[in-house]
């Protein structure tokens, strides 16, 4: 089955470059806009397994859109931004968004970068998940996006101190954790900490 995509992008020629990249790359685009507002509806709707979200766009930004599809629709969300200003990303990151891409990009650097965001949310589901059986609640979006950038940072020390690839560090932590019926955050801080190593 094609990944399904939406993509809102406020300039129709790069619009029109990404569905033609992403037919060409076998996913069905399932809706287009030059709408932030438009995209979070199109998302809605159509439920796709990607949405590419230009940061700038009439109607709501990229970041309130992803906002709204993470509080919604739970979809992972890359990012088009001409800008790679830190607070842009770390609010994009805040927001929901899995991913993020730097215009203008080359086309092969699109497929790597949904690759990454899919990866990401499927290992942000995992995170609320574990913490809905640890905690037989459900966690607010700030437990969810502190316990995400706890474990960006653990994966970060893995992959630089001990040569693990990011799938493997993630893998580490949530193993870790499921051994020892422990939260990936905690897990997570102990690598952080230096007390937990492979």
């Amino acid at each position: 089955m094609p990944k399904r995509v939406v993509i809102a992008e406020d300039e129709a020629i790069i619009r029109l470059d990404l569905k033609e990249i992403l037919e060409s790359e076998g996913y069905e685009i399932v809706g287009e806009t030059g709408r932030g507002d438009e995209a979070v509806d199109l998302v809605q709707e159509q439920s796709p397994d990607l949405a590419i979200l230009d940061i700038k766009m009439p109607g709501i930004d990229g970041i309130e859109a992803a906002r709204q599809i993470a509080a919604g629709t739970r979809v992972p969300v890359l990012i088009l931004t001409a800008f790679s200003q830190r607070n842009l990303i770390e609010e994009a990151r805040d927001a929901g968004v899995s991913a993020y891409l730097v215009k203008p990009f080359q086309r092969g650097e699109l497929v790597p970068a949904i690759e990454v965001a899919l990866a990401r949310f499927e290992e942000f589901r995992a995170i609320e998940e574990e913490q809905a059986r640890l905690s037989g609640e459900v966690a607010t979006l700030e437990d969810k996006l502190e316990t995400r950038r706890v474990v960006d940072r653990a994966k970060g020390v893995l992959m630089d101190q001990h040569g693990m690839r990011e799938a493997e560090a993630f893998s580490f932590v949530q193993r870790s954790a499921m051994q020892r019926r422990a939260r990936m955050r905690d897990i997570a801080q102990e690598v952080l900490d230096g007390t937990l190593v492979p």
